[in-house]
């Protein structure tokens, strides 16, 4: 009864890792070789735990060459420990201690290799019983050594994860060490390790997958934040005032007013002292526009010199804005640039019922450009030369 439910469940794990693979080569945000390091895995796995299962078998069966218990025997020992190591080549780590494991493997090989002519590993009886043989404690010591380095490993790769997945990993970790624990202590009718380890690769692949979806999904973003945002200031870009536009298409609210500002003298900045220092009072100009209309709606900057606020504020506010916006103008200075000068214009959708963004932005253009011309007026410098 006890073999019949040990073998239901050794089948019940192969189908598993069949499934598995079948869900790696279907994955098309793998890549091949990444691919291949699951198969292997699934594959090294299988072959350990068909071993172990065919050695349970064959113990005791006297129609058999002791021969074939010897191989069979062989294999287990070899793929066991390779099994658990597959998942270290997931990680695609480099260091001292992947070094260090593959000795450890190859050294293993050799001596299972050997012990296939010899009592070393196994002894078998007349009746085709097989025992530890006497050199068992070396493979349990290289057995411990590997499992060791996985941990380490496990510990190190943990470290390329935000906490929340670290802790995830872990875990995996942990289930996989307490069903390879528990076969080893308790022996006999627990067979618990490729329980454990066809759970932990389960396992694996899912935290692989999700951290690659958070990975797609950050760089979706990122992308998002650059083509969203200006990169000189930091307000919203071009593109992003034209996602707004298309919002504000179909309804906008009746507290609606657009701005528009542009700097002045920018021209005679970059002419005379620079680009950098035009750029300074470029983002010195942001500045200035966030503090005063961030709480009220979006600031855009759409052009060298020219940015665009949407926003839903009342006409004392509006009013309040203008005073707000020429005092920190008058208060700012930069590092180069000494003073910093901006023509506004707004236009309500209060005052002009049934208009479009696009249009009641261009009302507030209108009114900037009136500002700028009392301002060349009043400084009675020249608008070309400006």
């Amino acid at each position: 009864m006890t073999m019949s439910y040990y073998s239901a469940v050794s089948t019940i794990l192969w189908i598993s890792l069949i499934i598995l693979c079948v869900l790696v080569h279907e994955n098309d945000r793998l890549r091949r070789t990444t691919k291949m390091r699951f198969y292997i895995t699934y594959i090294l796995i299988f072959l350990a735990s068909v071993s172990e299962w065919g050695a349970i078998q064959l113990n005791g069966n006297e129609n058999i060459p002791s021969f074939l218990i010897r191989l069979v025997k062989c294999c287990d020992y070899i793929c066991t420990p390779l099994a658990g190591a597959a998942f270290i080549g997931q990680m695609r780590l480099k260091s001292i201690w992947t070094k260090a494991m593959n000795v450890i493997i190859a050294t293993n090989i050799v001596f299972q290799i050997l012990s296939l002519f010899t009592d070393w590993m196994i002894t078998i009886d007349d009746n085709n019983y097989y025992a530890h043989g006497s050199l068992y404690t070396i493979y349990i010591i290289e057995y411990l050594l590997i499992t060791t380095i996985v941990i380490l490993q496990f510990l190190i790769y943990g470290k390329r994860f935000r906490n929340e997945n670290r802790f995830s990993l872990y875990l995996i970790l942990l289930i996989v060490l307490l069903g390879i624990f528990m076969q080893e202590i308790f022996g006999g009718e627990i067979r618990t390790a490729y329980l454990a380890l066809t759970i932990g690769a389960y396992m694996m692949f899912v935290h692989t997958m999700e951290f690659a979806q958070q990975r797609t999904d950050e760089h979706i973003l990122e992308q998002q934040i650059k083509i969203t945002t200006d990169a000189l200031t930091g307000l919203q870009s071009r593109y992003a005032y034209s996602r707004a536009l298309e919002t504000y298409r179909s309804k906008m609210p009746s507290d609606f007013v657009a701005f528009s500002i542009d700097i002045n003298g920018l021209k005679t900045t970059n002419d005379t002292m620079g680009h950098d220092a035009g750029d300074e009072l470029i983002c010195g100009s942001a500045r200035c526009i966030e503090e005063v209309f961030a709480d009220y709606g979006a600031c855009f900057r759409t052009g060298g010199d020219e940015f665009i606020v949407l926003a839903s504020m009342t006409p004392a506010q509006v009013k309040e804005s203008m005073k707000r916006i020429a005092d920190e103008t008058s208060r700012w200075s930069g590092d180069v640039v000494k003073s910093l000068s901006l023509s506004v214009g707004y236009a309500l959708q209060s005052e002009h019922q049934g208009t479009s963004c696009e249009e009641l932005v261009k009302y507030a253009d209108k009114r900037m450009y009136e500002a700028k011309d009392r301002y060349y007026r009043k400084t009675g410098l020249s608008r070309r030369e400006t």
